[in-house]
């Protein structure tokens, strides 16, 4: 059995598990349903922190750092769901923080591509501090000042904000899906079409819980499949891939900035060579500037040059072998009137 089959039928196993979970205790089926969500979305902030120094795409980086607190919220909506009995002053936080996560992911998904510009700096430790304060206000209008609005009415359902909210959601998502689309080549080929996926499910996800009018419904529980489903393939496409291919994933753009270094490398190698054969060139040329240069021994008499070995020899040939000037012989005037007055 191949890796991908073992694969599917793990999911299709924990699918079918947690099915007759639901059956059995619904309240058991979302909370296994929501750790599996949560503990994803911790492993993603962890690989990404600790791989910041190298992972060169600001995009998985800020989502990274971003479901930190996504899966923070999430956990309180785990904890607050209805029956679980922890907070009993109201039995609906759960609705509401799940909204506040789910905007918080597609705002997040959303704001992601603003870094994937050149010169846009992301800055982890800033992203952590405005995620912290941002989760903290939306922590407080739900338990402390209570002025989130309600999401969900016993015997009525889902209240016009919530559903308006999830649909604003999906529109967010979409925006999400088709940034993605035009800048599918700045991710690893494995990576764009699971991120697609993810985000795809996370749409029919939303589009599922604005159905329900109980937290225990059944689109409520096709809901949560489709959560899980986005998870894995965000599992997939940033955990498995950054596991078993971190080259492929953190350093990508770092082999392009190798691969570029080495082609001018390459360039620069050649016009060194150019510029030393220039330099040799130049320093022939001067050389054979510099020949006539100095003091020329000439005989007072024959007006014959002395050469380097010594010997004796005509003014024309001396010039001539050591210059690139070509000798052409005449007669000035008064020589002409010395030996050929006949001709002056």
């Amino acid at each position: 059995m191949t890796e991908t089959k073992v694969r599917y039928f793990l999911v299709a196993a924990l699918c079918t598990g947690l099915y007759f979970t639901s059956l059995k205790n619904y309240l058991l089926f979302h909370s296994l349903a929501e750790i599996f969500s949560i503990v994803v979305a911790f492993s993603l902030f962890m690989i990404a922190w600790h791989s910041r120094q190298y992972i060169k795409n600001p995009y998985l980086l800020f989502v990274g750092l971003a479901y930190l607190f996504i899966g923070a919220i999430d956990l309180l909506h785990t904890l607050a769901y209805k029956g679980m009995s922890i907070f009993t002053d109201y039995d609906y936080y759960a609705n509401q923080l799940w909204i506040a996560a789910r905007y918080l992911e597609s705002l997040s998904l959303l704001l992601a591509f603003i870094f994937l510009q050149k010169d846009k700096l992301l800055r982890p430790y800033f992203v952590l501090t405005a995620y912290g304060v941002v989760t903290a206000l939306l922590i407080a209008a739900i338990f402390y000042w209570r002025i989130f609005p309600v999401c969900f009415v016993e015997g009525s359902g889902l209240t016009p904000f919530k559903k308006n909210s999830e649909y604003l959601i999906c529109a967010i998502l979409l925006a999400c899906l088709y940034l993605l689309i035009r800048n599918r080549e700045r991710f690893e080929k494995r990576v764009f079409p699971l991120l697609m996926l993810s985000i795809c499910c996370t749409i029919i996800s939303e589009l599922a819980f604005t159905f329900y009018l109980s937290n225990y419904g059944f689109p409520n529980l096709v809901g949560h499949y489709f959560k899980i489903f986005s998870f894995l393939y965000i599992y997939e496409a940033v955990i498995v891939t950054g596991i078993e291919h971190p080259y492929n994933l953190i350093f990508r753009e770092l082999n392009s900035v190798n691969k570029n270094l080495l082609t001018e490398i390459e360039v620069r190698k050649k016009t060194e060579q150019e510029r030393e054969k220039l330099i040799g060139e130049l320093q022939s040329a001067f050389k054979e500037i510099k020949t006539l240069k100095g003091i020329l021994p000439l005989c007072s008499f024959c007006k014959k040059i002395r050469n380097d070995k010594g010997e004796w020899e005509q003014v024309d040939s001396y010039i001539h072998r050591h210059s690139q000037a070509d000798i052409s012989h005449g007669v000035c005037p008064q020589c002409m009137q010395e030996h050929y007055p006949e001709y002056s």
